[in-house]
């Protein structure tokens, strides 16, 4: 799935001319087909977490807890782990790619492979010490749920970041359909806007207290328990 200039400032909550600017400057990423530009959405959410650009809140309405889309369900599933070893990018990812939450029907060299092959591509750190490694496209698994698994690194790694800071948290999803992933990082993007949850990745915090925290910020009530920033975001229209 691609998107064109419109589906992007619809998703950024932009006027068209700006994300055109933003292409012209070479800023956002962008091909050409036919003389007009398309867009990856996987792509676009890297991009506006990257950059701080909060995805508007009403493309993502708040979830019950029951619902398997949600983060905090698939964070349940794959797994937060403390203490991944590593010193640099490379140790780092195979060790993600051999935690015990991934699914044994994953083949795990090549996970490794694939993840970092697309760090040569461009890396997938995305500011304030935080990674979400993945492949150009999404790993989708046999699985009936997406999974996503946390991983609270030993020691800071450089991962190139924009912001020059190393990586202390990393995220991994795991997909059972493109649609599922896209979904789960626009949640995830979302989420990491949240400073109080980056403040317990970045602090090694328990499984209990990070997981707390991110079904504070889908359920919506993220402001009453102390929330940050995000919670003051104005709801947008636009396509889910």
């Amino acid at each position: 799935m691609e998107l064109n200039v419109g589906d992007v400032a619809r998703l950024l909550a932009v006027a068209e001319r700006t994300v055109r600017r933003w292409v012209r400057d070479g800023s956002l990423p962008s091909h050409r087909v036919h003389d007009q530009h398309r867009f990856h959405p996987v792509e676009i959410q890297e991009w506006a977490l990257a950059h701080g650009h909060p995805l508007p809140p009403g493309l993502l309405p708040p979830a019950p807890p029951e619902d398997p889309d949600t983060l905090g369900g698939a964070l349940e599933r794959g797994g937060i782990f403390h203490g991944l070893a590593g010193g640099s990018r490379e140790e780092v990812l195979e060790a993600a790619a051999n935690l015990p939450g991934i699914p044994p029907t994953v083949d795990r060299r090549l996970l490794y492979e694939l993840l970092v092959a697309r760090e040569g591509l461009a890396p997938t750190a995305v500011g304030d010490g935080i990674a979400i490694p993945h492949p150009r496209d999404p790993v989708i698994v046999p699985t009936q749920e997406p999974l996503v698994l946390l991983a609270l690194l030993r020691h800071p790694v450089d991962f190139r970041a924009l912001d020059g800071r190393p990586v202390q948290a990393l995220f991994l999803l795991l997909s059972p359909s493109v649609r599922q992933h896209l979904r789960m990082f626009a949640r995830l993007a979302f989420a990491l806007h949240d400073e109080a949850l980056k403040g317990l990745l970045l602090g090694a915090a328990s499984r209990e207290s990070i997981l707390d925290r991110i079904r504070a910020v889908e359920s919506g009530d993220a402001r009453a328990r102390g929330g940050g920033p995000a919670d003051a975001l104005p709801a947008a229209s636009g396509r889910r």
